[in-house]
């Protein structure tokens, strides 16, 4: 019997990709036979770094993953990149209650627009269960240390902006 490559189609905006992100990427590896990372813009947060910057340190980080692949998400639906890939689901972490909730609508949505994708959703792992992008941001802006929670490339990348920003 031949069996399908299966492929999960991770999206997300990583500004910056945590530690959180990594473990999610690592533990999605065990479920499935490719992660692609797809990083894109959302137009509703202010980014601290662009689109390319991000994709590069996506692939900075992750270049050493096997069954790992990232690529920009240039926009349009989520599903139809998936539908595109070949994915036979999206993964997606999620922390808390609030981020269930809204994964779960999400879901719905995609389910109504590609019926065959499925969404894993993983728990985060204890230690990463308060980590946001958005909390890493404001604790590097006031100098705080995030160096144990992102990867080594993101957190001099992080370091760099906040200097010339001064």
């Amino acid at each position: 019997m031949h069996m399908s490559k299966k492929i999960a189609l991770f999206p997300g905006s990583f500004d910056p990709l945590t530690n959180g992100h990594v473990d999610t990427i690592v533990r999605g590896q065990n479920i499935f036979d490719e992660i692609v990372v797809a990083v894109s813009t959302n137009i509703s947060k202010k980014s601290l770094f662009t689109g390319e910057e991000r994709l590069e340190l996506a692939k900075e980080v992750l270049k050493d993953r096997d069954k790992v692949r990232v690529i920009e998400h240039t926009g349009g639906l989520t599903v139809d990149m998936a539908r595109d890939l070949g994915a036979t689901g999206i993964l997606r972490g999620v922390r808390n209650i609030k981020d269930f909730e809204y994964e779960e609508s999400i879901a719905m949505m995609n389910r109504t627009q590609y019926p065959e994708l499925e969404t894993v959703l993983l728990v985060a792992s204890a230690n990463y269960r308060f980590l946001s992008s958005s909390l890493i941001k404001e604790v590097a802006m006031f100098g705080g240390d995030i160096s144990q929670l992102v990867p080594l490339a993101v957190n001099k990348a992080v370091l760099d902006k906040y200097k010339n920003k001064q």
